[in-house]
């Protein structure tokens, strides 16, 4: 599949990328083992419309795959959703999804849960096709829906409020009965989602017994009134947002019987300006856990409840110089009063295991070498299984650690392909769901040995053959190079490189880098193709992305660089990277554009701003221009708050480095962004405008922060793609 001169092979183009079938393939997602192990199901997109999703599974007795709910028969007009419901799927990027977005197992492996539509939905595996779905009266829509642990109850949010239904006699209870206007029960609030990666609101205790559930109070967050702007009409939003430095939420842990009563609620201190960043029950049903971080993110308590009586001790606490990062790799054992905490104390992301007195037994893993998650554990071999980087950077491998910590710094690594693979276990993780894919193949799903890797079942082997989506493009694909530079801090830069089609190493060509350059991401990875970065290699182009300091994936000094100022080392890197691509001969050294989005988008201001000598012209999605606009979760993780590093934010903004920008920008924003909001936008063309330094200017009435509907996928990448044309490309390649 290399980059090939024949003539039948067709590219790509900008429409084919976002219209019809994915051209990944039938690539399922949100893989799930059925309790009993029976089935692997997931989410399908149609063959004509890579937006819309429905239900699906593979057998493995039967070793068949068959469409189990299809979303157009269900609900074949697609309904409005609530402004709640719309917010979730903005906040999880999956506002652009349509038809089954989520479903769960019933805990006998029967029965599946699914909103659609507004509506809840079981389906009966069991049953007669015309018997199989049921609709669950919920008198309303039903946000956040899960099945109790032993499957008698079904609860979810409704109107701020918990509810929860007893599946034997169909009757719906409210479980809070104070949510509305600005409090919320068993939601979680606008920065738990945005930034703490935490999308729900309760908790099941594992016997049934309970609900854990937050309870948020947003009267003293400030209301930001803002414009959303249409194409049919003009809309004055209010929303409580909590901008740096400003007020949070007031946030409680309340516990609620699903058969009612009144909620009791855990005593979380006498500092209300703290997060409630996560919940777990242990797996007795009688306590429960939670993690609460302080304001200034520097400290972290892991507190255990006694669910009955709500007495509690704190089991443990990180603290850390600059901040903490979270996660989901906390697990308590049944084998052992002991649990499992990820930590990044040695500089490095590792396992360790505590007993429940809060004792610290042994590290699990230790070296230099970060783990990326906890993906399962199986008690019974003593085996921890976790996703790492270890062997190369730009990968992402499974492998298996010794419980005992006699294999920390020597794990075996399960999976087979260099590549990218992401692994979903069982629950006794004695086998799990790979999806592989890398530079020259498409994602592959199959079910793998635990202990070794071993091929089980493909699931979908996705081949790339004629019947495959991409077949059309195999000939003019192009895979990308990988490699490091060295940053001026002397830690290895990882940058992916694509070639133009044909290349000519006699010749010179413009360069289109992309990049993101903001922490808890990793663009440079060897995973199946970034399609625009490839049609703009098939396109004449050199593309070139660059991981630099303060990105995902690295050691905390690699992260901590940006602490306190950021935008400084970051395009110190990016110029190094642009720098190094001058030196090569096949580089056209005054054609270098440049493009990011949101974080990315802000790395463009900067990058012009700072060093518009090296870069011919700018393209700024939905950039953030001034960070005391961002929210109070993200932005003082790294500057603290205004009040006390104001310098820190000034030389973070944009705004304060303008007078250097002398290359062209183009800007882009949605007109009904709530994430970064279009008042960064209307701030940099302000203040443009005062200098009177001209730009370029694309906006998008109704578009929210992804701008996620199709028609606008395809508007921006065209014109992205004709600005670079216009103002990067030469109109021939020239010999050097």
């Amino acid at each position: 599949m290399a980059a090939t001169n024949a003539a039948p092979a067709k590219e790509l183009t900008i429409d084919r990328i976002y219209d019809g079938a994915s051209l990944s393939g039938p690539t399922p997602i949100q893989l799930k083992a059925s309790p009993d192990g029976r089935r692997v199901t997931f989410l399908r997109a149609k063959e004509d419309d890579q937006n819309t999703f429905d239900l699906w599974e593979y057998n493995l007795d039967s070793r068949q795959t068959r469409l189990l709910v299809d979303s157009r028969v269900v609900e074949p007009a697609a309904a409005e959703l609530s402004d709640a419901e719309k917010a979730r799927r903005e906040r999880a990027r999956i506002a652009g999804r349509r038809g089954i977005v989520a479903y769960q197992w019933s805990p006998d492996g029967r029965k599946l849960l699914f909103p659609l539509g507004g509506k809840l939905y079981l389906y009966d595996l069991g049953a007669s096709a015309d018997r199989a779905l049921r609709l669950i009266d919920t008198d309303g829509e039903a946000i956040d829906p899960k099945i109790s642990p032993h499957g008698r109850y079904v609860a979810y949010v409704h109107g701020q409020n918990l509810w929860a239904i007893d599946l034997r006699d169909g009757k719906a209870r409210q479980l809070t009965r104070d949510g509305g206007g600005a409090v919320h029960n068993a939601e979680a609030e606008f920065v738990a989602q945005e930034e703490m990666a935490r999308f729900t609101g309760y908790w099941w205790a594992p016997d049934d017994s309970a609900i854990a559930f937050e309870r948020f109070d947003e009267t003293k967050v400030p209301i930001v009134k803002r414009t959303e702007v249409h194409a049919d009409r003009t809309d004055t939003i209010e929303q409580r947002y909590p901008a740096a430095g400003k007020n949070n939420v007031e946030v409680k842990l309340g516990l609620v019987s699903p058969d009612g009563g009144e909620p009791r609620f855990v005593d979380l201190g006498g500092n209300p300006d703290i997060y409630l960043v996560r919940v777990d029950w242990l797996p007795d049903g009688r306590r429960l856990s939670y993690q609460l971080m302080q304001r200034s993110q520097q400290k972290l308590d892991l507190n255990l409840v006694d669910a009955k009586t709500l007495q509690q001790r704190t089991l443990l606490t990180e603290e850390a110089q600059t901040w903490i990062n979270l996660n989901d790799d906390l697990r308590f054992l049944k084998s052992q009063d002991a649990f499992v905490w990820a930590s990044e104390r040695s500089g490095w992301k590792h396992l360790y295991l505590y007993g429940l007195d809060g004792r610290l037994k042994h590290a699990i893993s230790a070296g230099e070498w970060n783990i990326d998650g906890l993906l399962g554990i199986d008690e019974k071999l003593g085996l921890a299984y976790v996703d790492s980087n270890r062997d190369f950077v730009p990968d992402r491998q499974v492998y298996a650690l010794k419980l005992d910590g006699s294999t920390a710094d020597a794990p075996c690594r399960v999976s087979r392909g260099d590549g990218q693979h992401h692994a979903e276990f069982t629950k006794n993780a004695e086998y799990y769901i790979d999806t592989f894919a890398d530079p020259s193949t498409p994602p592959q799903v199959s079910l793998r040995k635990a202990v070794d890797g071993s091929l089980v079942v493909w699931i979908e082997e996705n081949k790339l053959d004629e019947k495959h989506p991409y077949w059309p493009y195999r000939d003019a694909h192009i895979v990308p190079e990988f490699g490091e530079i060295p940053s001026s801090g002397g830690e290895d830069l990882y940058y992916r490189l694509y070639k133009p089609r044909g290349f000519d190493p006699a010749k010179r060509y413009p360069v289109f880098d992309f990049y993101y350059g903001g922490p808890h991401s990793q663009m440079v990875a060897r995973g199946w193709v970034d399609y625009f970065c490839e049609y703009m290699a098939q396109h004449g182009y050199v593309v070139f992305t660059l991981d630099n300091r303060g990105m995902a994936r690295r050691s905390r000094a690699f992260s901590e660089a940006i602490y306190r100022q950021l935008g400084k080392v970051e395009v110190e890197d990016q110029v190094a990277g642009i720098r190094w691509l001058k030196t090569q001969p096949y580089v056209d050294p005054a054609g270098i554009g440049v493009f990011g989005w949101s974080y990315g988008g802000y790395m463009t201001t900067m990058m012009l701003a700072k060093a518009s000598s090296e870069i011919a012209v700018g393209v700024a999605v939905a950039p953030v221009t001034d960070w005391t606009l961002y929210d109070t979760f993200y932005t003082e993780r790294y500057l603290g708050t205004p009040q006390d590093n104001a310098e820190g934010y000034k030389r973070s903004g944009t705004l304060d480095w303008l007078d250097g920008m002398k290359s062209p920008l183009l800007l882009v924003h949605g007109m009904a962004d709530d994430n970064v909001l279009f008042a960064n936008s209307t701030a940099l063309m302000a203040a443009l405008q005062e200098r009177g330094m001209q730009f370029e200017l694309m906006t998008y009435p109704g578009g929210k922060h992804g701008l996620s509907t199709p028609a606008m996928k395809k508007h921006v990448y065209h014109l992205i793609a004709d600005y670079f044309d216009a103002k990067v490309k030469h109109a021939d390649t020239r010999a050097p």
